[in-house]
C-alpha cells in the first residue's frame, strides 16, 4: 500500500519527487522492515531535515512554449571523428602515410 500512496504522489505531482519526500521514507522504511532491502539509516539516504529541498520552483517551460528550440542557433557544422577526412588528421602539409 506504501508503494501505491508514492507512485500515485509522484504520478500527481508530474513526477516531482521532493513533493513526495514522506511518502518515499515511508516506503522506503516498509522495505527495510519487510527484509526487502538492508537495513539503512535514512538521514545518510538523503531524508535529513537539512536536505530537505526548500524554495524550489517548478520550470514553466515558457521558452519552450514560445517556441524555443534548443541548440538551433548554432551555426556551425560539427564533425564528429568519423566523419573528418585524413587530411584533417595529419595537416594539409603532411604526406598520407604519416611520415
Amino acid at each position: 500500500a506504501k508503494m501505491e500512496a508514492y507512485l500515485e504522489c509522484l504520478k500527481g505531482s508530474k513526477d516531482v519527487h521532493h513533493k513526495c519526500r514522506e511518502l518515499s521514507r515511508d516506503y522506503l522504511q516498509c522495505r527495510m522492515d519487510n527484509t526487502l532491502m538492508s537495513n539503512e539509516n535514512l538521514d545518510d539516504l538523503g531524508y535529513a531535515k537539512d536536505k530537505e529541498v526548500v524554495g524550489a520552483k517548478e520550470y514553466d517551460k515558457s521558452k519552450e512554449k514560445a517556441g524555443y528550440i534548443a541548440g538551433k542557433h548554432i551555426q556551425k557544422k560539427s564533425k564528429w571523428w568519423f566523419q573528418s577526412s585524413k587530411k584533417d588528421w595529419y595537416g594539409d602539409d603532411s604526406n598520407k602515410d604519416g611520415e
